[in-house]
């Protein structure tokens, strides 16, 4: 049993309309076909079809302020109201008190202690660490729980010889801005197939995908249509490799992209889409808040 954990940054459920919100504007075959023609909109309850759940979450966890991405992503990762506990919102990287949370790795590390397989497959540039280790700057929060947690961010390397991901899917942007003349150019649906194929022995396999919050603040139609077709290219990659149980999670932190009249971030709850069996997606049941994901991927692995 594999868990596919595709977190997308800044993806809220937002208004059935075309003129602000790419998800109204852009036909997601996959999607929209999992879950029996049903958009991805705001919505009171949750939508269950054979394949597919999607619950609407809440990112605000009663806390004044927009729901922003350090403590968004850290309540991911641990299940706990971060932001209550702190008195704010914060981000887009962790602040000491929002850090303290993610100290032993969160979930990577509550995983990883239990005997579970997980792998982080986003690669990152050299520039990366150099600027960490320079401390120009910080990490965000899913790469900081994962290197407490003793996990070791990808490279180049490994990007290039297959064994991890580009943070853009394909791997065009790398191949663009980095001249890397040798790194492999690939479908979205080809992306998720391999991701399916390659990591089918682990336990989770958590990717984290930040072009949506980026397309949402610089309020891009164009750019957020064609991002959010390549995520459902590559979830149908995924869907269409993985084995009967396994599982493809999809999530985010705080809404952004649905609203393309603002650039800011907004209040709309955020999506728990889950695509496998009933019986894989039936540890989320009554899922209300972002804090419900970590203990729901915990109780389908069997970790207390």
């Amino acid at each position: 049993m594999t868990i596919f954990y595709l977190f997308l940054d800044g993806v809220g459920l937002g208004l059935n309309e075309p003129a602000i919100n790419p998800f109204a504007a852009q036909t997601l075959p996959t999607l929209q076909g999992i879950l029996g023609g049903v958009g991805m909109f705001q919505m009171e309850n949750s939508i269950e079809t054979e394949r597919a759940s999607l619950f609407p979450l809440d990112a605000s966890l009663g806390v004044d302020g927009f729901p922003q991405s350090a403590t968004g992503q850290a309540v991911l990762l641990t299940g706990i109201n971060i932001p209550q506990a702190i008195g704010y919102h914060y981000g887009p990287k962790p602040d000491a008190k929002t850090a303290s949370f993610l100290i032993n790795g969160g979930l990577f590390g509550d995983l990883i202690a239990s005997g579970k397989k997980v792998s982080f497959i986003n690669a990152y540039p050299q520039q990366y660490f150099d600027t960490i280790e320079s401390g120009k700057h910080l990490y965000s929060s899913f790469p900081l729980a994962a290197t407490n947690s003793g996990i070791s961010l990808l490279t180049t390397q490994h990007l290039v010889d297959g064994s991890a991901m580009s943070a853009d899917i394909t791997g065009m942007g790398w191949k663009e801005f980095f001249k890397i003349e040798e790194l492999p150019i690939k479908t979205p649906f080809g992306a998720g197939a391999e991701m399916a194929q390659r990591w089918r022995e682990d336990d989770l396999v958590f990717f984290e995908y930040w072009l949506t919050d980026y397309a949402g603040h610089r309020q891009d139609m164009g750019e957020a249509k064609k991002i959010l077709l390549e995520i459902d290219q590559m979830i149908d990659g995924i869907a269409q490799t993985m084995g009967e149980s396994d599982l493809i999670l999809v999530t985010s932190d705080h809404g952004n992209i649905e609203d393309l009249a603002t650039r800011r971030h907004t209040m709309n709850k955020v999506p728990l889409l889950l695509i496998g069996n009933r019986k894989s997606r039936k540890s989320f049941h009554g899922a209300k808040s972002i804090m419900d994901v970590a203990p729901g991927i915990k109780k389908m692995l069997g970790v207390d």
